[in-house]
């Protein structure tokens, strides 16, 4: 089910609020947790049922393994690892049948020149996501860190709905105990309304930014050996500004949703092209994967503790990994290889204690990320070579006409392009991000009802102006 669903908006979400504060109102607290676990595997299982067994087969396994981990018989050192170990396998195994299965066969048949098939394996929605939880999670009861909790708040932490498909890849510590907190059992307004405020500013980046952007990368992209520089240009910058709101709207609606139920998510989005380095850009984008990386491979690599060789060839290691975790292409290892040597040269500049400017600092950064998105967005690397080869072919140097620009608005010319790109441009580099807006916002209970009104006539609207310019689509880090 998607966020930017009429679906979600004005059936899922009404419902799931209704119900769960109608059985705290009498105080069912049991009753409220099932609830939700409920609501959050229907969430899940509208995309496709059968695959719903698949999540909860995982999360059974997780909770037993993590369990077993107070149990005296896993009190030995030894023994603990193993059952760490077999854990993990288990994780990786699911995640690499699912993920990387065809990717790995048709390796093989390149290599080999072999013809090995297999039937097409479909991914199962935000597997990477609830994978990478419950690993964190496995981890931390391996080493002490996670108390041994219910099954039925394990379910929730797992499932929870707001996060389940695409993110924040949740910490048991962060969300557990709001889950069990009485104080968080009881309807407050300002948290309905911050909410709703939070999810409407998601809804517009992705309608009115990341959707009509979408298009003419699409287009842009199919005919990437025949871009002028210009409209090459344009097609990447369009593409940088797409993830953006497409992901910080994914982001804000996530939250969003969650605050409505008194629930605090972590942070996974702050204002990421402002960032003076790429190892600040990491501290900025997708922030809970970068603590993931961090936490459970880049540290228990050796870190920066086991000198600076090792070091940089732990932060390379760990960026392919996470290039590889965004999906099963050569396109993404070379893409998070690139952000892996991004950092080690980072590092190797502060060891020269020079400072640059930070508006020179920013400027290079953005153009790095902006640059290595063409190699995450191209479908092969034929196609990346003809978009980089186009950005730099200054002997079609012409204005654009309507030849690939004329289909984002039906008879609308590339100025409406370079409309919305500098829009994104003010709102990314110049504008307060989302969670400092809502921090800004005071509301009352004298003003509550009439804003909670305003949220929702403009969320109608912009469902209607949305349905009647088509722009019904999926999330980018769905397929992730």
């Amino acid at each position: 089910m998607l966020f930017n669903s009429m679906s979600y908006m004005f059936l899922f979400l009404p419902l799931t609020l209704l119900g769960y504060y109608t059985f705290l109102k009498f105080r069912l607290i049991l009753a409220s947790k099932v609830w939700l676990v409920l609501a959050s595997v229907a969430f899940y299982s509208w995309w496709d049922p059968k695959y719903t067994a698949l999540l909860l087969i995982s999360m059974l396994i997780n909770f037993c393994i993590g369990s077993c981990f107070s149990a005296k018989v896993f009190q030995d050192n030894k023994n603990r690892k193993i059952l760490l170990i077999v854990g993990l396998l288990i994780n990786i195994l699911i995640l690499g049948y699912f993920k990387y299965a065809n990717f790995f066969i048709d390796n093989v048949n390149y290599i080999l020149h072999t013809h090995i098939e297999i039937a097409k394996v479909i991914l199962p929605l935000g597997i990477s996501f609830f994978t990478f939880t419950q690993i964190a999670y496995l981890v931390d009861a391996y080493k002490k860190e996670a108390q041994e909790y219910d099954i039925l708040s394990y379910l929730l932490f797992v499932t929870f709905f707001p996060h389940l498909i695409a993110g924040p890849i949740l910490h048991h510590k962060e969300v557990m105990p709001q889950f069990n907190d009485l104080k968080r059992k009881v309807l407050k307004y300002k948290n309905i309304t911050s909410g709703l405020f939070l999810f409407i500013i998601g809804l517009f980046k992705k309608v009115f930014i990341a959707d009509i952007l979408a298009t003419y990368v699409q287009q842009g992209y199919s005919v990437s050996a025949e871009l002028s520089v210009i409209e090459a240009w344009l097609v990447v910058l369009s593409y940088t500004m797409q993830i953006y709101f497409d992901f910080s709207g994914y982001t804000d609606m996530a939250l969003g949703s969650a605050k409505m139920l008194n629930i605090d998510l972590p942070l996974n989005f702050n204002s990421p092209y402002r960032a003076i380095s790429v190892q600040d850009f990491w501290k900025r984008w997708h922030m809970t994967l970068s603590r993931f990386l961090r936490d459970y491979i880049y540290i228990p690599l050796g870190g920066n503790r086991k000198g600076e060789i090792r070091t940089y060839s732990n932060l390379i290691t760990t960026m392919l990994i996470g290039g590889l975790w965004h999906g099963a292409s050569w396109l993404f290892v070379i893409w998070g290889g690139l952000h892996g040597l991004a950092q080690c040269v980072n590092k190797l500049w502060q060891k020269t204690k020079i400072e640059m400017p930070k508006p020179l600092s920013i400027f290079i950064t953005f153009m790095f990320i902006n640059l290595t998105w063409i190699i995450f967005r191209a479908e092969n690397l034929h196609q990346a070579k003809n978009v980089f080869m186009s950005l730099i072919n200054f002997n079609n140097f012409v204005i654009p006409k309507t030849r690939h620009l004329d289909f984002v608005f039906n008879n609308t010319t590339y100025s409406s392009i370079i409309l919305i790109l500098t829009l994104s441009f003010i709102i990314v580099f110049m504008c307060p991000n989302s969670q400092e807006i809502i921090s800004k916002i005071k509301i009352n209970k004298k003003t509550n009802a009439i804003f909670c009104a305003i949220i929702f006539a403009i969320i109608f609207t912009l469902c209607l102006i949305k349905l009647n310019l088509n722009t019904y689509s999926e999330f980018i880090y769905f397929n992730f």
